[in-house]
């Protein structure tokens, strides 16, 4: 209840101040202080004013890195799938796995276009 009080009474600028002269680890204790003897209006909150067209763009915005994850989680698990499908292929054969990695990944960087058409 002293922390709280002093908090209160302006002795400590914020929550942090208050749990560090105190050697409190974190400001969550002194959060719930607050919040058991009802003094949450002396927790700092963030207030943001947004128009709806923000709010709209916000939404697209995650909704954009939500369909992205989920792209590179599929493309991740397709790369997974066909270097299976090449082990398995490789082994079939009798071709050694690296060798031919080695060999084929060279072949296909010589003929890949250099950026800007050099």
């Amino acid at each position: 209840m002293q922390v709280v009080e002093e908090i209160a009474s302006g002795k400590f600028d914020g929550i942090s101040t208050a749990s560090k002269a105190y050697g409190i680890k974190g400001t969550r204790t002194v959060k719930l202080w607050l919040s058991k003897y009802s003094r949450e209006d002396l927790i700092a909150k963030k207030i943001t004013i947004s128009e709806v067209s923000e709010l709209n763009e916000n939404k697209q915005l995650k909704k954009r890195i939500r369909d992205l994850e989920k792209a590179l989680a599929d493309s991740y698990m397709s790369g997974l799938l066909s270097e299976s499908y090449l082990e398995i292929a490789c082994e079939n054969m009798g071709i050694d796995l690296a060798g031919f990695k080695k060999k084929h990944v060279t072949n296909l960087s010589k003929d890949r276009p250099k950026e800007g058409g050099k």
